[in-house]
């Protein structure tokens, strides 16, 4: 059993093209997808009387009524969406026969792992990478030389602006042409051509416990400049009593990806490298998603977990 109790509405977006799919929707899709491919059968959502003793139970869900009414001792791997922080839930385990709770990354799974210890495990969940590919035209078409993927969420008001400097300045020394997307402010439709159209993308986000839209622009063979300034700075963090973690916003990225940029001190030399490489044709970004987050490898991992 896979999803949630939103797979009708989940099913209505799809089809009608409506703004981009997020959070556990786009995590629930993606997972269906690559246990097609893998030519695995699955049921979604069915009555928990009619579950068999051997069958492998897995729940992706906004909250605990996801679990609701579950009454069989079918070890269950969960995760993702259950909760924002485990001490909303301490006792998920045992309230249910929860073999595994997943988070995306490592330091995601650090906040679950004093709650749930050996329980918790880490699953990325795959890009799909017929979507998300490559400007069939290569170069010839790319006339944006940096997109930026703005998803600020902290403190927005005081951080962007100086950022934003920052880029406008180089761009204006450079004469390059910028345009930019605004997270939960567009389509999947206009984010795939705005990639089709760029060079290299700036993602400025505090930090991500996957980050499917900067692996999709990977996917579709357009380098990072990612802002990964190290810590978590969600104010639950104070609610759960771990006010220090360390966290990014590129948990899955190695330097075929592109580059990262810790803060304003080293934002403009990290963009002349950035540039630079572009220019040198140097980086492999899809590559490095061929090799770690295909829909089918991730689909497999998670299939692990039930073993």
């Amino acid at each position: 059993m896979l999803g949630d109790r939103w797979v009708r509405p989940l099913a209505r977006r799809i089809i009608r093209g409506q703004p981009r799919l997020g959070g556990v929707d786009k995590v629930f899709h993606n997972l269906c997808l690559g246990l097609d491919s893998l030519g695995i059968e699955y049921f979604v959502n069915p009555p928990f009387k009619e579950l068999k003793s051997d069958d492998r139970v897995g729940v992706l869900g906004r909250g605990r009524y996801s679990l609701q009414g579950y009454d069989k001792p079918n070890p269950v791997v969960a995760g993702i969406g259950l909760m924002t922080h485990p001490n909303e839930w301490p006792t998920l385990c045992q309230d249910y026969p929860v073999k595994r709770y997943l988070q995306h990354s490592a330091w995601a799974n650090d906040i679950y792992r004093p709650y749930f210890g050996d329980r918790c495990g880490i699953w990325p969940v795959g890009i799909d990478t017929d979507a998300w590919f490559p400007n069939a035209d290569g170069n010839n078409k790319k006339d944006i030389d940096l997109l930026i993927y703005d998803k600020v969420m902290w403190n927005r008001k005081v951080v962007k602006p100086p950022l934003s400097a920052v880029i406008t300045d180089f761009a204006s020394r450079e004469n390059l042409v910028v345009e930019s997307v605004v997270y939960g402010n567009y389509t999947e439709r206009k984010y795939r051509s705005l990639l089709g159209r760029s060079r290299g993308m700036i993602f400025l986000c505090e930090h991500e416990s996957q980050g499917l839209a900067y692996q999709e622009c990977l996917s579709s063979g357009v380098p990072v400049l990612a802002w990964d300034q190290g810590r978590y700075l969600d104010p639950n963090r104070f609610a759960g009593g771990q006010p220090n973690i360390a966290a990014t916003s590129v948990p899955y990225f190695d330097d075929r990806c592109g580059e990262r940029f810790q803060g304003l001190r080293d934002l403009d030399e990290k963009l002349s490298m950035f540039m630079g490489t572009i220019n040198a044709s140097e980086y492999s970004p899809r590559d490095f998603i061929m090799e770690n987050l295909t829909l089918g490898r991730c689909a497999a991992q998670f299939l692990s977990f039930f073993e």
